[in-house]
């Protein structure tokens, strides 16, 4: 096993999603169609037992390479420890939708629905992107009615799924909702919240620094060099037994206690995994909880979720902050609705509308910089990605197409979960953009 190979499967959810970005060359040079790739068609695991050839195991096996991760994706909890997001005991609340015929109508002419890319003059049915995009569920709400549900590959309507980054989200919404009702000041130092970070460069970050990912903070994620930061973070965070030599931090929060500095804190956006486990790690000393106990207790109990969720945790049993998170896709339009509503959900208060207004505002766009081509003028705030385009949306996004995206002035909440074989959405905003823009326009005008 090569060096590379070798760290590769070190780490927990951090060196799943690096495993995908490295494997992205090579799916760029030899890429199967999404209904090529589709793990049904491709017979992943099916068999007592399954063909070896077909078996996806860890740490022996790519779990996360294309196009075994099209499979993967729906079963995190089989290679990795997570712990529960509880929906409690309650029944849930169903979903509103039109009658049958209207939902067939609905779909039929979202399907047809045509746009352009970006950069292209060719067009696009909106069908035709699901499978471009990789699409595993793909759910539009519009008025608070589900107006569109399909499910793709290894998603059924009663599964999960990983939603990567838009793990980030979550954590950046419990720790919006704390700093509106005055629990945590986001104005106060890392090290006045957590004085165990001692002389980490995340010590003299503020915590909307952190929440912002404004901080200055030195994280290489150059997944073609074997001394980048990403494989020594994903090495800590491995929750399967280290080697007999290893000398290096165990654990998210013992590495970000070793974090060094690099620029300064506050000049620019740097977007960085790290400071949403800094985050995880600041609103569980200020609740008391886990960041999985804070999401049950302050969303899924209270949403009226049909499913739990589940987020992996590292050797010493904490929540990945930064991708970890596993969830059903009606869930996941729920809390897109929730948004939406401005924290109202089935009616009931979850929390104060001022959070969703901070959300939405954005953060400050001159730190943005124009790393982010295909995703425009934008900004990044409270772990929330916002467009400032003239609908005013907003989204929690994820590695290989995951995405709730808001559009406050279309009503409308999406969710797409998707497996697609490169880790950056560079490759999927130019078709999923345009998309989302084309079904809230069709929206908006019935």
């Amino acid at each position: 096993m090569s060096l590379l190979t070798s760290k590769l499967f070190s780490g927990t959810m951090g060196g799943v999603i690096a495993l995908g970005l490295a494997m992205g060359a090579q799916a760029q040079t030899v890429p199967l169609s999404a209904q090529e790739s589709d793990p049904n068609v491709m017979g992943w695991m099916q068999g007592f037992p399954p063909p070896p050839d077909k078996i996806i195991t860890q740490p022996d096996s790519h779990y996360f390479s294309f196009p075994r991760l099209r499979w993967s994706v729906c079963h995190l909890r089989e290679f990795l420890p997570t712990e529960e997001i509880s929906r409690g005991i309650g029944a849930p609340v169903p979903l509103s939708y039109p009658s049958p015929s209207d939902f067939a109508e609905f779909r039929s002419q979202i399907d047809a629905l045509t746009f352009t890319p970006q950069s292209s003059e060719a067009q696009m049915t909106w069908e035709q992107s699901l499978y471009a995009n990789y699409t595993d569920g793909m759910l539009i709400m519009h008025r608070g009615e589900v107006v569109y549900e399909r499910y793709f590959g290894c998603l059924e309507e009663d599964g999960k799924h990983a939603i990567m980054s838009m793990t980030k989200s979550f954590t950046g919404l419990l720790a919006e909702i704390m700093v509106a009702e005055g629990l945590l000041d986001d104005g106060a130092l890392v090290r006045e919240v957590v004085p165990e970070i001692g002389d980490s460069a995340f010590a003299s970050a503020t915590v909307r620094q952190v929440m912002d990912m404004t901080t200055g903070v030195k994280y290489s994620e150059d997944y073609a060099d074997p001394n980048a930061d990403i494989w020594l973070y994903s090495a800590a965070a491995s929750p399967l037994p280290k080697p007999a030599d290893y000398e290096g931090p165990n654990g998210y929060w013992e590495y970000l206690q070793q974090v060094e500095g690099e620029g300064k804190h506050g000049t620019e956006f740097h977007y960085k995994t790290i400071n949403s486990d800094m985050l995880g790690w600041i609103i569980s000393r200020v609740s008391g909880k886990s960041v999985t106990e804070l999401a049950s207790d302050r969303l899924w109990r209270r949403m009226g979720v049909e499913q739990d969720a589940y987020q992996t945790v590292d050797g010493k049993g904490v929540p990945f902050a930064g991708g970890g998170i596993t969830a059903g896709l009606r869930d996941l339009g729920r809390l897109g609705q929730l948004m939406l509503n401005e924290g109202r959900l089935n009616g009931q208060r979850l929390f104060p509308a001022k959070v969703v207004e901070k959300i939405r505002a954005g953060g400050d766009r001159s730190k943005f910089g124009e790393g982010f081509p295909t995703f425009g003028a934008g900004s990044y705030t409270s772990q929330w990605w916002v467009f400032h385009n003239d609908h005013g949306a907003y989204a929690a996004r994820g590695v290989h197409g995951q995405t709730i995206y808001v559009d406050p002035t279309a009503e409308m909440v999406l969710v797409r979960l998707a497996s697609f074989p490169q880790a950056q959405n560079g490759f999927i905003d130019p078709t999923s953009l345009p998309a989302y823009q084309a079904v809230a326009e069709y929206l908006m005008a019935r």
